[in-house]
């Protein structure tokens, strides 16, 4: 039996992928798994000495931080609402939430900064520099990387063979390193057809700035900062086409 449900390439890391997978199945689409990268946490002591807060931007932050320390007393700042949920889960006593980037939380932290240095639990690679944007306002900050996000050199299985029948397919893209990432594995897979039409799901105007030089027939933005309003973006365009 064939499946005729519109097709969603789920380019985030597990758990992140297969959440987000989920929800795009429960509002009517097939997702296809092709995460662009490959989370890798790392081992490392965590020094608090000093430490009034601690900032997340990401939620494999939260995960990285939870892997390598048990405290969890000290109030979180969390970029968006995925961030924040995350931190509730392992949880921390005090989750602050920000509105989706990192200019909005450094101004959550601006608004009431914490009695001691802000530590910026983080990958390597980071969108944003939160450390200069809090300095700028006489806040101590540091860094503190505790995981890899490593970028893989393919498309998956699957999503090569979607991209090989003459359908539409919508590329979910949650951040702008993950949109270059998809790009070059477009480019880069040897051996990949493209028959498909291909449509892109942005999470942000970043996002879709990036996306801008891919061969894409349609480029969206949610309206939200959030998996639900992609999915409900993707789902709107298709099921009122």
């Amino acid at each position: 039996m064939s499946d005729d449900r519109p097709q969603v390439i789920v380019t985030r890391p597990d758990p992140d992928g297969a959440a987000f997978a989920e929800l795009a199945a429960a509002a009517g689409l097939r997702p296809i798994l092709s995460p662009a990268m490959d989370i890798e946490i790392d081992e490392a002591r965590v020094d608090l000495t000093g430490v009034g807060a601690l900032a997340f931007t990401s939620a494999n932050g939260v995960r990285a931080f939870a892997a390598n320390c048990a405290d969890r007393t000290l109030p979180a700042y969390a970029v968006g609402a995925a961030t924040a949920a995350e931190a509730r889960r392992v949880r921390f006593d005090a989750v602050h939430v920000a509105s989706g980037d990192v200019n909005a939380l450094a101004q959550l932290i601006t608004s009431s900064p914490p009695g001691g240095r802000v530590l910026h639990v983080a990958g390597a690679a980071r969108a944003g520099d939160l450390i200069a944007a809090l300095e700028e306002e006489n806040i101590s900050a540091a860094r503190l990387t505790l995981y890899q996000a490593r970028a893989r050199d393919e498309l998956s299985a699957e999503a090569k063979a979607a991209f090989s029948d003459k359908t539409a397919i919508w590329i979910a893209l949650f951040s702008p390193r993950t949109a270059e990432i998809f790009l070059k594995q477009l480019s880069g897979t040897r051996g990949l057809q493209i028959n498909a039409t291909l449509f892109a799901a942005c999470l942000s105007d970043a996002v879709a700035q990036r996306a801008a030089s891919g061969p894409f027939d349609r480029i969206e933005v949610a309206e939200t900062m959030s998996a639900q309003s992609m999915v409900e973006l993707i789902q709107a365009a298709e099921f009122s086409s």
